[in-house]
């Protein structure tokens, strides 16, 4: 009988994808689902009332748009009647960024949620979820991060189900009487499968598993070189995944029983993440399966949650460091390339937690050798992603270094050590010139 009343519910707020959009205001904020959350329909039906001007203004806040959000709110012929801000600079939206159509938002991604909260009066969410079950609840699936708290603060929640996103669990779920209108549109969701590893990162990927010890929990960031390492992890035991994003590398792991969270002191035997990203056969593998728990980024990368992970190791790349430990990983040639998304937030989490490991990999050269990526210091407007205090770990193919505890000279001689011998000496001068030796 319950079941059935939440039938007629949902039947009631069935909508076409105009009739879905038709309430969103003028002037009003649109925070849209990340990734592979983005929901076409809805989407392209709000660029559809701008194109025509029946609305002729609006904000829209994006993280890691996708080809649905790029090709349709965020196309530069909207850029008059659409005001574009962003949480992490992407392929998506660099471009935008790069001439001033899309305003970048510094934040620790932890935070964004709060940001939401506190700081912005949002008039619409629209988000793809699972199909509802017999309780009514719908899952976020792939996208929890900010969504789940931006679907309870807009004056309309609007969803786009459909059958091929994943329903998870964890504090993933929305229920039909929280949503204002109900879209149907069951296409493939965009996959973002894992990078194939480069050459370089085999030495790299090595040096990592061996910091790894059984029964750890893992972060893994985005890019190739932290998901080469899961290529490395295949004689582990008993290892756990606490991560801001899932993807192949951690399902694969978890199939072969690598990854079982059996050691994990928060959440055991649960696999948690707040944002997934990958291919139809990890999205398959996800699919109602009780282990796969979702939480908002507020819960999952706040440093104090993650330090109660033990063993925890955070793995994590950059665009470059400084001899002074500083990293950058969002800033290159003049231009916000990037963001700092949760590594700082992980960085901080790690090290706090019992026997943790912050570690931050990177190739020691760019551009097929041409550019160090050891600097004596980072260039003048560029960001720092994390502190020299927060370094902990450094890693590239010529070896590691633990940069806590030591004195500015030492920790000079430590990068330099892993950078490539071809720049070392142009380094340790520049460590003289800086008076660090």
């Amino acid at each position: 009988m319950e079941h059935n009343r939440y039938l007629d519910l949902y039947q009631e707020k069935l909508a076409t994808f105009d009739q879905a959009v038709s309430s969103i205001r003028d002037n009003g904020l649109l925070i849209h689902a990340l990734t592979t959350a983005e929901p076409p329909g809805l989407l392209n039906a709000v660029a559809r009332r701008l194109k025509n001007g029946d609305l002729k203004k609006l904000k829209v806040f994006s993280l890691l748009p996708l080809a649905h959000a790029c090709n349709s709110l965020l196309i530069p012929e909207l850029c008059d009647c659409v005001e574009s801000f962003t949480a992490f600079v992407s392929s998506g939206d660099r471009g935008l960024v790069s001439v001033g159509l899309s305003q970048y938002i510094p934040n620790h991604f932890h935070q964004v949620p709060r940001l939401i909260t506190q700081n912005m009066d949002v008039e619409v969410c629209v988000t793809t979820v699972s199909p509802m079950d017999k309780a009514g609840y719908m899952s976020l699936g792939t996208a929890n991060d900010f969504t789940s708290t931006a679907a309870r603060k807009a004056r309309l929640l609007l969803v786009e189900v459909n059958k091929n996103m994943p329903r998870v669990f964890g504090r993933s779920a929305v229920h039909v009487s929280e949503v204002h209108a109900i879209c149907e549109n069951h296409v493939p969701l965009q996959e973002m499968p894992a990078a194939s590893p480069k050459e370089e990162f085999k030495a790299i990927g090595g040096a990592i598993a061996e910091m790894v010890p059984d029964g750890a929990t893992l972060q893994l960031g985005v890019g190739g070189l932290p998901n080469a390492v899961a290529d490395y992890l295949g004689s582990h035991k008993d290892l756990g995944i606490h991560t801001e994003v899932f993807g192949p590398g951690m399902a694969k792991l978890i199939q072969k029983g690598v990854v079982n969270g059996s050691k994990k002191t928060l959440h055991p035997e649960k696999h948690v993440f707040t944002v997934a990203q990958g291919d139809q056969e990890m999205f398959d593998f996800m699919d109602d399966n009780p282990a796969m728990e979702s939480y908002g980024v507020d819960y999952v990368n706040h440093p104090a949650v993650i330090a109660k992970n033990r063993d925890m190791i955070s793995i994590n790349s950059i665009i470059e460091v400084d001899l002074l430990g500083q990293c950058n990983s969002e800033f290159m040639r003049g231009h916000q390339f990037s963001g700092t998304g949760g590594q700082l937030d992980f960085v901080r989490g790690a090290y706090d937690a019992p026997g943790g490991k912050s570690i931050l990999a990177f190739t020691s050269t760019a551009r097929k050798g041409s550019i160090s990526r050891i600097v004596p210091r980072l260039e003048s407007g560029a960001m720092v992603s994390t502190p020299r205090m927060d370094t902990h770990w450094l890693v590239t193919e010529y070896g590691k270094a633990n940069l806590k505890g030591m004195c500015a000279r030492d920790r000079a001689l430590a990068v330099i050590d892993l950078a490539h011998p071809k720049f070392r000496t142009g380094l340790l001068r520049a460590a003289e010139d800086m008076m660090l030796l």
